[in-house]
């Protein structure tokens, strides 16, 4: 799949279930017919929002790729679409397809514009409460530290990971699932990493409560970046859009997040960020 001369955009955490995000998204534009957008998880909690969004963006962007954040895969008393777990996960790859958006379930596509080629690599592989406070050992006692600072996650009421026994379990299975996949990616273009929770722990270094790092990722993924030899890496979730570099791999949190958040900001993040031009 090419893509011309092109920008490859990205951008996460778009929440148009908040009315005052709506216009944002209805802002986001391409630059030129042949600039891609990643979109890094959380458009929003139900699924009829979701599609709105998707749908606006697909009608832009050449090529639109998605991944799901908590919030997609949340099962809120709003959403008229019952689904939970994998079924739900499902329910919206297949809306994806009717709109031609790329998903985590489609053959990785290749970016041939400006930085290329390489390959755009979708991931869903959600956490295992391995990110935890130094010194707790076990996720009883994380979540427990949790609990009583009263700093616990949504996912833990509207997340459901049907039918796996715990969503730790469903990571654990989709992280296996895609360390084949990208093991199988051609060595001479190297991939674009795309996941709503960041693969490595180092940005949650910097929460304001360091106990939600837990539902944030995984240990399992701290190596990826320098293992398939990622030209980038991008993720959402944390709210605090940056650009960081480890191991001389650019990451990228992409974020937009509540209005009371862009809100605060001296300046608003500029949207789509650029990954590669």
């Amino acid at each position: 799949m090419s893509a011309g001369r092109g920008r490859l955009c990205a951008v996460s955490d778009l929440h148009v279930s908040y009315s005052e995000n709506r216009p944002i998204v209805e802002a986001l534009r391409p630059r030129s017919d042949d600039d891609w957008l990643l979109v890094a998880g959380d458009v929003a909690d139900t699924v009829a929002d979701i599609e709105w969004a998707l749908r606006v963006l697909k009608d832009r962007f050449r090529t639109v790729v998605w991944v799901p954040g908590n919030h997609e895969l949340w099962t809120p008393r709003t959403d008229v679409v019952r689904l939970r777990g994998v079924e739900r996960y499902l329910h919206l790859v297949e809306l994806c397809r009717r709109l031609g958006v790329l998903t985590p379930e489609d053959p990785y596509p290749v970016w041939r514009g400006r930085g290329g080629p390489v390959t755009i690599a979708p991931l869903f592989l959600l956490y295992d409460y391995t990110f935890r406070v130094d010194g707790v050992l076990t996720k009883q006692e994380s979540l427990r530290r949790a609990y009583e600072a009263g700093v616990v996650c949504t996912d833990e009421h509207l997340l459901h990971p049907d039918p796996y026994a715990s969503r730790d379990d469903w990571c654990r299975a989709r992280v296996a699932e895609t360390e084949k996949r990208l093991a199988a990616c051609a060595p001479d273009a190297p991939p674009v990493l795309i996941n709503h929770w960041p693969l490595v722990r180092e940005p949650t270094r910097v929460l304001r409560f360091p106990e939600f790092a837990q539902w944030c990722g995984t240990e399992l993924t701290a190596d990826w970046h320098r293992r398939f030899n990622a030209a980038a890496v991008v993720y959402g979730h944390l709210h605090i859009p940056r650009s960081t570099v480890y191991d001389g791999v650019p990451f990228e949190e992409v974020s937009l997040g509540y209005p009371r958040e862009w809100r605060a900001r001296a300046t608003r993040p500029e949207l789509p960020r650029v990954i590669l031009s």
